[in-house]
């Protein structure tokens, strides 16, 4: 590309040298107004056979593009600008010696004028200037010098002024000239700047040409003007893209400049602070210069009391604080060793401590397992009189004689077992640890179960809950009410049962979650219902009033007519009346009530747990009038009674036992007031986690477990007696969660809800049948009255 832009410039200066004359004022206006756009004497038409046959006139303008007139303007002011630059700084191969020489237009003059040519400047180089049309006409019409020519001028100027001008170089200092040939550099490397922009630009125009000469084959090579068009049009497509890529890149250059402006705005203020913080930095180490000046100042003076009587003063203090300090050094020395005396007696006494404590946890140890020993000789000695009471073969002194040895067990020694401290009595929830029975003949059973009880937990209760409380501590750790979300790690952790530590905030996330998109809706509700219920008392208050004395009885926060439980409880049932208009108010509702608030020990947190049990947990219909989901629930287990316990299941069928007379409230009221209290709060635990299917299962568990006690009775009387205390006999409660969730296996849900679903079903074809069967009745009963009033009318008008 190099050689061809140099053959370029050759042409220009033949080019230049061959067209120059003397009047090139004239002859150039009249060449520019002879070849610049001259009339065309081509027929009007555009088309048609003579404007195809005319022969063409070959103009400046001929070759230029109809499609990119933009692009050929472009080209022809560089050009111009690249001979403008030509006449000005001769060319990029040209050096000029004289500017080297001179060091101005004066020194210039007075060199010329010495040799004896004319003193005149070089007239100015010729300005060209480009018309509207595109095409240039140079300002000056004087005529163009060939760098030849101008460079031996210039040689013999130089030739002819030699001596003066070496005068004058020698007269000027090397600075000036090393100044000049910077200059002289710099110019030159501004010149070959320019000219790489030039061969840039006229990349572009060839660029622009190959395609402009591709384009223009591509529509002569066209056979019709339809394809013609379409090849314009696929043109100014392309330049309309162009176009708005153009006018894209000028809003984001312009959004550069402005990012880049505010850029600069930032970094000046940046700058500001620096330069004021650096002020202030001077600022305070001038400060630290002239107080560390100050405080040397001040160490290096000397003191101003200089006398005698001050250096007398000054000895007699320094004596005085020396003996200070070695009466302190003794007082220190008798306090180590004291401290060194304590520290032994500490250590002896701790060890004492230690050994004392170790033997006295081994004692209670031992006397833990003499007292289960005790208890268990204690429950078999009793057993066996129970037996011997049952048995009907003695005599009748012989059954006096074991009556009496009763008598003496249950008012004698046994009560030192049980009274050794009132809180044994009751848990921590307030339940009694050995429930009372009704029926005297039930008070040995009862006594029995108490050491049963006594001995269970002596011997393995210790061994259980620790390592389900460590369980539950790793688990909870670090973890808020929230992060409690269901998983088989919580279900394993729930069925085993919660630690009382933890029960309270593990049921407030249950309840939480049953019924969150109830209390999100209604932040407020439970204070709303209470308010309600103040204001208009609802039909079922009465009932609820009297079925608050009769809620769990034998518990210590329920047993006084005046306790703050049970006005919270009324309080709650009240809300749930209004909550639920439908059930309103079921007996049953009270006991699920109150141990939700001996755990909670909150009345709203009661209360939700609440309408999570009824309206959450268990099926609809639950509750109501006519109960038909607690009657469905009665058959389902009867079916399941008799798939997993099958010989008690005949043995129930043969002596015409309904089980649902005793199971019926078990499922009403979730065990509540059926079961100690250390196995119903962990059944409730489960049951709130996984719902009614944990009623089913421990259900079956309880049969389960006194199956073999069960199938010894051949009375029905009997049965029905057993079956009404047998679950407070129950003592080893993780028997009973092993059998639940172990043996009960497998308990698919599906499948109880699908049995669930057809006893429903029947339960409501049967009811349906008793209305209608009782509507009948109704109008056969209205119509035989209807006609023992006519045949008493009769009567009477006969004897009329």
């Amino acid at each position: 590309m190099l050689y061809w832009l140099q053959q370029l410039q050759v042409k220009r200066w033949q080019h230049r040298q061959t067209s120059t004359c003397t009047d090139q004022t004239n002859n150039n206006n009249n060449n520019m107004s002879d070849d610049f756009l001259p009339m065309l004497k081509n027929p009007l038409g555009l088309v048609g056979e003579e404007a195809a046959n005319a022969s063409t006139q070959r103009t400046p303008l001929t070759n230029m593009s109809i499609k990119h007139p933009l692009i050929e303007i472009q080209n022809s002011v560089h050009s111009l600008k690249k001979r403008t630059s030509q006449d000005v700084v001769q060319s990029v191969f040209h050096s000029d010696m004289i500017a080297w020489a001179f060091d101005s237009p004066a020194d210039v003059t007075t060199a010329v004028s010495s040799s004896g040519t004319p003193t005149e400047a070089p007239p100015p180089p010729p300005v060209p200037s480009a018309d509207p049309a595109g095409q240039v006409t140079p300002a000056d019409t004087s005529e163009p010098q060939l760098p030849l020519e101008d460079h031996s001028r210039r040689k013999k100027s130089r030739s002819s002024s030699t001596m003066p001008v070496r005068r004058r170089v020698t007269v000027t200092s090397s600075s000036d000239r090393t100044s000049r040939v910077q200059q002289e550099k710099q110019m030159l490397m501004e010149e070959v700047k320019a000219q790489k922009e030039l061969v840039w630009i006229l990349h572009k125009a060839l660029e622009a040409a190959q395609l402009e000469k591709r384009t223009c084959a591509e529509f002569l090579a066209a056979e019709d003007e339809q394809e013609r068009l379409e090849v314009l049009r696929h043109r100014e497509r392309q330049a309309a893209d162009l176009r708005g890529r153009l006018e894209e890149a000028k809003v984001e250059a312009e959004a550069l400049r402005r990012s880049l402006s505010e850029k600069d705005a930032q970094l000046l203020e940046l700058q500001e602070n620096i330069t004021m913080l650096t002020e202030k930095n001077k600022a305070k180490q001038q400060v630290i210069i002239k107080l560390s000046d100050q405080v040397t100042s001040c160490l290096s003076a000397p003191s101003p009391s200089d006398s005698s009587s001050g250096r007398v003063q000054d000895s007699q203090t320094v004596r005085q604080l020396q003996q200070h300090v070695e009466n302190l050094k003794d007082d220190i020395e008798a306090y180590k060793t004291q401290n060194k005396f304590l520290n032994s007696e500490i250590y002896q006494l701790t060890k004492l401590w230690r050994r004392s404590s170790e033997q006295e946890k081994s004692l209670m140890v031992k006397c833990a397992f003499l007292e289960a020993t005790n208890c268990q000789m204690e429950s078999r000695y009793l057993g066996v009189l129970r037996k011997l009471q049952e048995t009907k073969s003695l005599d009748p002194e012989q059954q006096k004689a074991v009556q009496i040895m009763i008598e003496d067990a249950l008012r004698g020694e046994l009560k030192s077992v049980f009274k050794l401290s009132s809180n044994r009595d009751y848990d921590e929830y307030g339940f009694k640890v050995v429930p009372d029975y009704e029926v005297e003949d039930m008070k040995l059973l009862a006594k029995i179960q108490a050491l049963e009880i006594r001995c269970f937990n002596l011997l393995h209760k210790d061994g259980v809950e620790h390592p389900l409380l460590t369980r539950w501590a790793e688990y909870l750790a670090g973890r808020s009410d929230d992060n409690l979300c269901p998983s088989p790690e919580l279900k394993a952790l729930l069925r085993a049962g919660v630690p009382q530590e933890y029960r309270q905030r593990v049921w407030r996330w249950l309840v939480r979650t049953r019924t969150r998109t109830i209390w999100e809706r209604h932040p407020q509700r439970y204070e709303e219902l209470c308010e309600k219920s103040r204001t208009s008392p609802h039909p079922v208050s009465r009932q609820i009033q009297l079925d608050l004395h009769r809620t769990l009885t034998t518990n210590q926060n329920f047993c006084s007519p005046s306790s703050p439980a049970l006005q919270q409880l009324r309080r709650i049932l009240l809300a749930f009346s209004w909550q639920n208009p439908a059930i309103g108010y079921c007996q049953g509702l009270n006991r699920l009530a109150a141990i939700a608030l001996l755990v909670l020990q909150n009345e709203e947190d009661a209360f939700w747990c609440l309408v999570a049990v009824v309206e959450a947990i268990m099926p609809q219909d639950y509750y109501t009038k006519t109960l038909v989901a607690s009657q469905a629930d009665q058959r389902v287990l009867k079916d399941l009674l008799l798939e997993k316990l099958p010989r008690l299941a005949a043995h129930f069928e043969t002596h015409n036992i309904d089980v649902s007379l005793v199971t019926f409230n078990w499922f009403l009221v979730v065990f509540v007031e059926s079961l100690p209290s250390d196995i119903l709060l962990p059944l409730w635990d489960a049951f709130l986690y996984e719902g009614t299917k944990v009623i089913f299962r421990y259900a079956l568990a309880l049969f389960k477990y006194k199956e073999d006690d069960i199938l010894k009775i051949n009375d029905s009387v009997e049965i029905y007696q057993y079956l009404r205390f047998f679950t407070k006999t129950i003592s080893d409660s993780r028997k009973l969660i092993s059998i639940a969730f172990n043996d009960m296996n497998p308990f698919p849900l599906r499948l109880l809800r699908n049995r669930r679903a057809l006893h429903l079903e029947r339960l409501q074809r049967e009811l349906r049948e008793l209305e209608e069967q009782q509507r009948e009745f109704f109008t056969e009963s209205a119509e035989h009255k209807d006609k023992e009033l006519d045949m008493v009318a009769s009567e009477d008008d006969d004897e009329l």
